[in-house]
């Protein structure tokens, strides 16, 4: 309604209560007996304005309340999420524009882990066309280093893709998600920044390293190559249990003590440990067995025949010592010279032998006392004395020596490799931004 009409209206309202004008007549034609005719014509003129205002006050409220209460339109955004379908290649994609496909695989506390994490998983044949990305969120203080995965930009292939992938620890992709194309390529500069710090050139050789930083190091590559082991990956039943970071420091430990105590050359023993078990304490070798003239007092008997015994000769440990070898590690240790009483307590051998009584640790000492017999044995050489570990020294197994070989390699670098930041964290550096 406009003002004009409002306007209108009240003047209208103001006419009709106005009373009649009254009459002009002569003071002696008052009737004195006519109390209405004796009051003034000022107080009803006084009540009709007063009816007035209130009026003006009741329309201008209403006019306020409609103008505040009348909805204006909302003005709708340029950018719409909903995907469009396309023709490519003789069939329908969706597409949309300018986003990407996006889902949090994990999430690590630690760098230099999460970094061995992305590297291994990056290669998977079963990523297909999806890409994984290592980003860096300085808000999720617990875990701040995640593992993103990007889809295809066809959201019929790229949800698939994604929802197949598997880590290690069997868990799904979680919050989904179509990202701008700015923070995907903030993601891809975080990871190349990544990938630039990790593989920087070597400025120390592995005999160089103090050693707590190299069992720090150490520590983060037992725990990968157990989180990575197949087992664990294709949820092969008995899955084992990868190692925890706190059992993965206390084994780092433990190997770098038992190869400064027989001088041994680290990079291999740790080779052994993760061709034979990737440094996870479970048995193997489950059904094998050996023949022998008399059993033990800790043999299994498994058979009896023309007065010989079958008995069973299983693994044990991260080292994979068979039954018979332990007992073959344990008349080393016996002969050998060395002071065992500088090792700590929990790495010295008993002096009697149980064999189903040897803790993990000690396994460690007897594994060491193996190795270094089989490099005396051949003079020094390495690949002999570690495929002899598989094979024994009348028949070394060369390709399990290739394998150990390779394993080495891998630690060697992963160990030099990470000490070149001197345990400096790359998302300290100015050079990473958080997308």
């Amino acid at each position: 309604m406009h003002l004009d009409n409002i306007f209108g209206a009240w003047r209208s309202v103001s006419t009709s209560l106005m009373p009649p004008q009254p009459e002009v007549v002569s003071p002696g034609e008052l009737d004195p007996g006519d109390e209405t005719a004796a009051k003034p014509p000022n107080s009803r003129r006084r009540r009709v304005r007063r009816v007035i205002l209130v009026c003006l006050l009741v329309a201008s409220a209403g006019v306020w309340v409609g103008t505040w209460l009348t909805p204006e339109p909302l003005h709708a955004t340029q950018v719409a999420l909903f995907p469009r379908p396309v023709w490519v290649n003789g069939r329908v994609a969706l597409i949309t524009p300018g986003y990407t496909l996006t889902a949090d695989l994990i999430s690590y506390h630690d760098e230099l882990f999460a970094y061995l994490m992305f590297d291994y998983l990056r290669h998977s044949p079963a990523l297909g066309g999806a890409e994984l990305l290592l980003t860096f969120d300085p808000q999720a203080v617990d875990a701040p280093y995640t593992l993103v995965v990007t889809g295809q930009p066809d959201l019929l292939l790229a949800f698939p893709d994604v929802a197949a992938l598997a880590i290690p620890t069997g868990e799904a992709p979680r919050r989904w998600a179509l990202a701008p194309a700015s923070r995907v390529a903030g993601f891809e500069k975080q990871t190349h920044l990544f990938d630039a710090a990790y593989t920087l050139p070597v400025k120390q050789k592995l005999e160089e390293l103090p050693q707590p930083a190299l069992r720090s190091y150490l520590r983060r590559f037992i725990q990968f190559k157990s989180n990575t082991d197949p087992r664990v990956r294709r949820r092969i039943e008995p899955v084992p249990t990868p190692l925890s970071s706190k059992e993965a420091l206390q084994l780092a430990g433990d190997i770098i003590t038992i190869a400064e105590f027989y001088s041994l050359p680290l990079e291999f023993l740790l080779g052994i440990g993760a061709m034979e078990n990737n440094y996870m304490d479970v048995r193997g070798d489950l059904k094998h067995s050996v023949w022998k003239r008399r059993p033990a007092p800790d043999d299994v008997v498994l058979e009896k025949r023309g007065g010989r015994v079958r008995i069973l000769n299983d693994s044990a440990g991260v080292w994979q010592i068979t039954r018979e070898t332990l007992r073959f590690a344990h008349t080393l240790v016996q002969r050998d010279g060395r002071d065992y009483t500088t090792l700590p307590e929990h790495l010295r051998p008993p002096k009697q032998l149980r064999i189903n009584e040897v803790s993990p640790q000690v396994l460690t000492t007897y594994a060491g006392a193996l190795l270094r017999d089989l490099l005396d044995r051949f003079d020094g050489d390495v690949t002999l004395a570690v495929s002899a570990y598989n094979g024994g020294p009348a028949r070394p197994n060369l390709r399990y020596g290739a394998g150990v070989n390779r394993a080495a390699a891998h630690a060697r670098r992963i160990l030099e490799q990470a000490a070149v930041l001197n345990g400096e964290s790359v998302v300290r550096m100015t050079w990473l931004r958080r997308p």
